[in-house]
């Protein structure tokens, strides 16, 4: 295998459920011996083929898959200006193939040639979300009937829409009440089947309001309701997403100090970084934050000044495994846990690339998990499987997982006019708030 060579780059467009996923596959001189690599950057996929397609793969072709460093620096380097999302998500989607190729090459899952096991398994957090606090009891009780020990949770908040609660769309409550306006701008979604009609025709139609501090006092008085219904034995964590002013974000960590949370995650956007030292001043609320970083110069000052708790990276924003294995042993040195970003629009090859960290590193916090659909599991075969709240390695060499390309084609992206995916809700004054 000493002689092999990059004889294709391809890329793979598919949607099993409705979550646009990119993923690269690397082929070798030797027909049997392919890796894969995830590259999803959900809101711009088109951009991420493209640079695989247009400026990677000439790079590639007939270059020795052994040299994993080597090519990550070159294509890190090729094109001049460095550390944007499209062109991280692309380096990715390579670098993390060629790992894939290394394990088969070596006959060992990734974790070995990382150094071996730490753990047998990853515990993983799954999210608990409602459009009111009853929803959310349901959904937490299911998960933890299911074995669960680490819950994310988030509510709607009434008459405004929301990141992160199910079925949140604004609704009528939120004509009602908003300015007069809201209902001559936007058409607000009523439920699911009324939100993919407007996201399929009409862009306009998906904005819903959002305020920060109805959000706020919503969120406290689910934390609180959660404490009060299951006790402090399970650990809860909550994501303000970036979405509120900072200073409002400084009196939030001090106020869900008394709920023991396992994190508080993405209390600031990275642009309001210095923030952070004034919550570690005020509170010891454990902070999580990351998955926006996709620049070294915006995470190394908040892990070495110890300003987080828990990483929360997005590893194909940063470049795929290579530097989250760099990143992961920066983390150690300074206290600060793992938690890889793990939403839907991870593909499942790129959550076992997470898992291949998880087993390996000392300093493992938690993992986010997606819980897959039947259609996206059988599109890749050997998904990580989660039972008992922990995600176990399958033990296979290299990631572990597969692709039915003939399947995955069944499932192409579909068209959106929004060109994104990422819905973006407005204040009642009509400005943009932050996603």
């Amino acid at each position: 295998m000493k002689d092999i060579k990059i004889r294709d780059v391809k890329v793979i467009l598919t949607e099993p459920d409705n979550i646009r996923l990119v993923i690269v596959k690397i082929e070798t001189s030797e027909p049997e011996l392919y890796g894969l690599g995830c590259a999803t950057f959900h809101q711009r996929p088109l951009a991420v083929a493209s640079a695989v397609n247009d400026y990677l793969k000439p790079l590639l072709i007939n270059k020795s898959p052994h040299n994993i460093e080597d090519i990550w620096q070159y294509n890190y380097q090729s094109s001049y200006w460095k550390n944007g999302s499209v062109l991280n998500n692309a380096i990715s989607g390579v670098d993390q193939a060629l790992w894939d190729i290394k394990g088969k090459i070596a006959g060992l899952p990734l974790y070995d040639l990382f150094g071996g096991k730490t753990r047998e398994a990853a515990a993983v957090y799954a999210h608990a979300s409602g459009k009111d606090i009853k929803e959310v009891e349901e959904h937490f009780s299911r998960l933890m009937e299911e074995g669960y020990h680490h819950i994310r949770v988030q509510v709607g908040t009434p008459g405004f829409a929301g990141y992160g609660a199910e079925g949140n769309f604004g609704g009528e409550r939120h004509l009602q009440d908003g300015p007069k306006w809201i209902t001559k701008r936007n058409s607000v979604p009523q439920n699911k089947q009324d939100y993919n009609k407007k996201t399929s025709k009409n862009p306009r139609g998906i904005e819903g309001i959002f305020e920060p501090k109805p959000y706020v006092r919503s969120a406290l008085k689910l934390l609180d309701h959660i404490r009060s219904k299951f006790g402090f034995e399970i650990e809860i964590l909550h994501d303000v997403h970036q979405r509120i002013p900072p200073i409002l974000g400084v009196w939030m960590a001090k106020e869900v100090e008394k709920y023991q949370l396992f994190f508080l995650e993405d209390l600031f956007a990275p642009e309001d970084n210095d923030y952070f030292r004034i919550v570690r001043q005020q509170c010891s609320t454990p902070i999580a934050m990351g998955e926006l970083y996709n620049n070294p110069s915006e995470y190394i000052p908040m892990i070495k000044d110890r300003l987080i708790d828990f990483i929360r990276i997005h590893i194909s924003d940063i470049g795929g495994l290579t530097p989250a294995k760099k990143l992961a042993g920066l983390c150690e040195a300074f206290g600060v846990r793992t938690a890889w970003h793990g939403p839907g629009d991870t593909s499942p090859v790129g959550h076992a690339a997470n898992l291949m960290l998880d087993i390996s590193s000392w300093n493992f916090g938690i993992q986010e998990y997606s819980i897959f659909g039947e259609r996206t599991k059988e599109v890749f075969p050997g998904c990580p499987e989660v039972k008992d709240g922990f995600m176990w390695p399958n033990d296979k060499p290299g990631l572990g997982i597969e692709i039915n390309e003939e399947l995955a084609l069944k499932f192409p992206h579909k068209e959106r006019e929004m060109g994104g995916g990422m819905l973006i809700d407005r204040r009642a004054d009509g400005s943009v708030n932050r996603p």
